[in-house]
């Protein structure tokens, strides 16, 4: 008797780009013990539909950690294949620094700062300094992703309270395949001039079934989420009513 031979089906899928996956697996540093609530993002950001997510929360509410730790579960699985930190180039201070000498790596040094914070909270330094050698994490400012294309990457735009329409809408437009997006914002943290943070506009254009549909969510937290301490808790909720 002739075996039935399978046939092939032809792979007619588009080609994607793809910088290659993490080698190894991530060591994490000691369990974090979650809320509920940060339980219920890091499903979220972890779940295959998802593509955005718009973070709106005080201060000490966790959403960078989160969306760093989310990233890195995503990096460890194979899901992506690089973390990248995005903030605008805005400083949180009414006095200005003026002139910034040398290159764009050692001009955004001080900016990037939470992101390295977040991953020494959340990795041991050899961790760390391993994912550095294989080019897995990135950070770079909203000024030089005009003109790229993000293929399965975690992307993170920190601080977007300071980042205009016209800077997320870039960001949001970079996004290809198998990415996954974090915009992560605080309302009462804004240091542009008034009108111009694009932040909560775009929040609430997205707030809708019609973008939970297409794998866009809004993620809320609120002065009752606040985990750095209750002396924070008390002044967002003080600052908040006065």
């Amino acid at each position: 008797m002739k075996k039935n031979k399978k046939s092939k089906q032809k792979d007619n899928s588009p080609y994607v780009f793809q910088d290659e996956k993490l080698k190894g697996k991530i060591q994490f540093k000691n369990k974090i013990k979650w809320t509920d609530k940060q339980l219920q993002f890091i499903n979220l950001a972890t779940n295959k539909e998802t593509k955005i997510i718009f973070i709106k929360g005080p201060a000490g509410t966790s959403k960078s950690l989160l969306a760093v730790y989310a990233s890195l579960l995503l990096l460890d699985e194979k899901k992506i294949s690089e973390i990248m930190y995005i903030r605008s180039a805005v400083e949180s201070s009414d006095s200005k620094m003026g002139f910034l000498p040398g290159t764009s790596d050692e001009k955004m040094a001080f900016y990037n700062l939470p992101f390295l914070d977040k991953l020494e909270e959340l990795l041991p330094r050899p961790e760390i300094e391993s994912l550095k050698k294989q080019e897995k994490v990135s950070c770079f400012s909203t000024n030089f992703a005009r003109g790229m294309s993000w293929n399965a990457k975690s992307i993170i735009l920190d601080e977007a309270q300071n980042s205009s329409r016209k800077e997320i809408v870039t960001i949001l437009t970079r996004l290809g395949q198998f990415s996954k997006c974090f915009l992560l914002g605080d309302p009462l943290q804004v240091d542009l001039n008034y009108g111009k943070s694009g932040f909560e506009e775009i929040y609430g254009i997205f707030d809708n079934e019609e973008s939970r549909a297409q794998g866009i969510y809004t993620f809320e937290f609120s002065e009752d989420d606040i985990m750095r301490s209750e002396l924070v808790k008390f002044i967002v909720k003080k600052l908040k009513t006065s």
